[in-house]
């Protein structure tokens, strides 16, 4: 299952179709991305020319809006997935999205089985879902309509966030809920729910975690995390977690600068 972790960057295949993203992370490649919060494109082709697996772009907490997701799309094109963290587990942020043509959602603040079976639902079309059809950029504004609707279910991913105590007690129950391809955990967030915020090493937390990662092994289910740095990822890796953000475009940043500040102190 585990895909070593080597030089990311030097097995990228110039601006090639990469696989399906969804198979990959059904298949639990190991996927390494970052996410992005600010409005950049030019971030995201570096990112890309970097050598990340995948791409998650923030809407829910970063300063996104769906302008700035379609551009960041049209500058990555065809070279590294895009996964988007929606606002909100609502309809009209689900298809809306979507109708971008990004490979995949990442859904906040999922609570339940029957809250995890709305998201899918929203995010597929007839007969497995619900989602409305429209001429987008999903579907190269109409000239490859019926294509896109043919393999959309096939090919886009969904990824349930689990960041609650709640979630946590319903993992289980999440993870029989067809259409969900992955489980990603959001520590922090569950940190907060415990009454532990930003605590993330503190036992009950770690505790919490780990239940979320043992569901997903005994039904070798994809799961996901996110990691502050690369060091942390090679861990988490071994740990079999197969669906990784390292870092964020904003931490990054702020690290190469105070590194830069700090060699001259």
């Amino acid at each position: 299952m585990r895909v070593a972790l080597a030089k990311i960057s030097t097995e990228k295949k110039g601006n090639s179709m990469p696989p399906n993203f969804r198979d990959r992370l059904r298949k639990r490649d190991l996927l390494i991305g970052v996410i992005l919060t600010l409005p950049a494109p030019e971030l995201a082709e570096i990112c890309v020319d970097a050598g990340f697996d995948w791409l998650f772009l923030d809407m829910e907490h970063g300063q996104l809006d769906l302008k700035d997701v379609q551009r960041m799309c049209q500058a990555v094109g065809h070279r590294c997935p895009c996964l988007v963290r929606i606002p909100a587990n609502e309809e009209a942020w689900i298809k809306r999205t979507l109708d971008i043509g990004v490979s995949g959602l990442i859904v906040p603040q999922v609570k339940t089985a029957e809250e995890t079976a709305r998201a899918v639902g929203q995010g597929k079309y007839p007969p497995e879902g619900q989602r409305s059809v429209g001429i987008t950029r999903a579907h190269r504004y109409g000239t490859q309509f019926q294509e896109y609707v043919n393999t959309a279910n096939q090919e886009t991913a969904i990824v349930i966030q689990v960041e609650h105590i709640d979630s946590v007690r319903n993992v289980e129950r999440i993870l029989e809920v067809p259409g969900c391809d992955a489980i990603f955990i959001g520590p922090y967030d569950l940190s907060a729910s415990l009454g532990k915020t930003g605590q993330i090493d503190d036992p009950k937390v770690q505790q919490a975690i780990a239940r979320v990662k043992s569901a997903c092994a005994v039904k070798s289910f994809p799961a996901g995390i996110f990691v502050r740095d690369f060091k942390k990822a090679r861990s988490a890796a071994e740990e079999g977690y197969s669906l990784l953000a390292v870092g964020m475009d904003i931490t990054l940043f702020s690290a190469a600068a105070r590194q830069v500040v700090d060699s001259f102190g």
